[in-house]
């Protein structure tokens, strides 16, 4: 018989990622990249955090160096803002909390992995259009059929209108996600989030002289501070950590930030993965955790049908795939989304948030639910 074929579009962390793990089970991989930007090894200078458990499973699927990657937290501090004053209202501390990196090394380094797949075959041309009934994808004029397409072309592209019919929870947040590195002088700077007045601010160190700051503001404040964002938030880590010693500050990037949680997830063999699928707000930092479980699933329904010999094409795949998967994808999606609201400033919501807050740390069961649910999701 022979190899079964898959499509894999789009190089981003979840085509990438998705290419390098199903790549071990008997299977043909058409990587698409498009035809620029592939080979640029810092482009996206953002930083990820994974949990202890999605770490495992990229260790164990991937030739990967901890060390070199990955940046270890053993302790996380939760703060709010109450009258210009900063209150530690919760606290984790274990061994291995999450593990974090920046976005541009772990795709240099899966990058190295698919280049040493001889089942991989890297094509740099852009999709024309995809064919739903017939699973074939359309370069310019030409048709290609496959047994299994996966779409992971980020969270804006019109191809998956054709899947989804619109079929979608949705939410605008209005808000700007902004995110830069830091490089410092200043010893055991630890993991934060900090819920401000402005919006909520994370403080993820990635080695020991440098850390990522993700801060999410409304788009009017984005709108009115545009010119000097890095200024104000060089101000504002100067008051949060203490007056550290910064030496130098990357260029800010900045991207809205929106709910999106398809509700439809393929049609005939034609799957979404990735951002496409669910966009969740970076609030809970659980947005690629999402997707290293989605892959996680995929390749052992995979290796599942593969070894009884059926057809990808033909098989219950996408389905068992979608009834596995949606449950916790959209419930971790609207948790996150309620997160969201409950630490917003609202002087009706505030007085009970502040009760609630002053007593969490008297419940220790609500600290390992909550780092249960970070850790391996909600459907284990």
């Amino acid at each position: 018989m022979n190899k079964q074929k898959i499509c894999i579009i789009g190089d981003g962390l979840t085509g990438l990622s998705a290419a390098a793990i199903l790549s071990q089970d008997n299977i043909k991989i058409d990587l698409f990249v498009g035809n620029k930007n592939y080979n640029k090894s810092k482009s996206d200078t953002r930083t990820t955090a994974v949990s202890e458990s999605s770490y495992q499973f990229i260790k164990q699927k991937l030739n990967i160096n901890k060390k070199f990657l990955f940046w270890p937290c053993k302790e996380i501090n939760l703060f709010i803002e109450n009258n210009k004053d900063f209150t530690n209202f919760l606290n984790f501390k274990k061994k291995n909390l999450m593990y974090i990196f920046q976005n541009y090394k772990l795709k240099k380094k899966l990058k190295e992995e698919i280049s040493k797949k001889k089942n991989i075959k890297l094509i740099k041309k852009n999709i024309t259009d995809i064919d739903c009934i017939n699973g074939s994808i359309l370069i310019g004029k030409n048709k290609f059929f496959y047994d299994l397409i996966i779409l992971s072309i980020g969270g804006k592209s019109k191809l998956y209108n054709k899947i989804t019919q619109g079929r979608s929870i949705e939410k605008n947040y209005e808000e700007i996600a902004l995110t830069t590195n830091f490089i410092h002088s200043t010893k055991n700077i630890k993991v934060s989030q900090f819920f401000l007045k402005e919006g909520p601010l994370a403080i993820l160190p990635f080695s020991k002289n440098m850390f990522s700051v993700v801060w999410s503001v409304s788009s009017l404040y984005f709108k009115n501070n545009h010119q000097v964002l890095k200024k104000k938030l060089s101000e504002k880590i100067q008051i949060l950590l203490n007056n550290p010693k910064i030496r130098n500050i990357e260029k800010i990037q900045f991207f809205p930030i929106k709910l999106n949680l398809k509700t439809k997830y393929f049609k005939k063999n034609i799957l979404i993965l990735g951002d496409g699928l669910h966009a969740v707000h970076p609030i809970a930092g659980q947005g690629f955790n999402l997707v290293l479980r989605d892959i996680k699933k995929l390749s052992e329904l995979m290796s599942k049908d593969l070894k009884l010999g059926l057809s990808l094409k033909n098989s219950f795949l996408l389905n068992n795939f979608y009834e596995n998967r949606k449950p916790e994808n959209i419930a971790i999606g609207l948790g996150i989304n309620l997160t969201n609201i409950f630490f917003k400033d609202n002087k009706y919501f505030s007085p009970i948030r502040k009760i609630i807050l002053d007593n969490i740390n008297n419940f220790e069961f609500i600290k390992k639910i909550s780092q249960k649910i970070s850790n391996k999701g909600i459907s284990v």
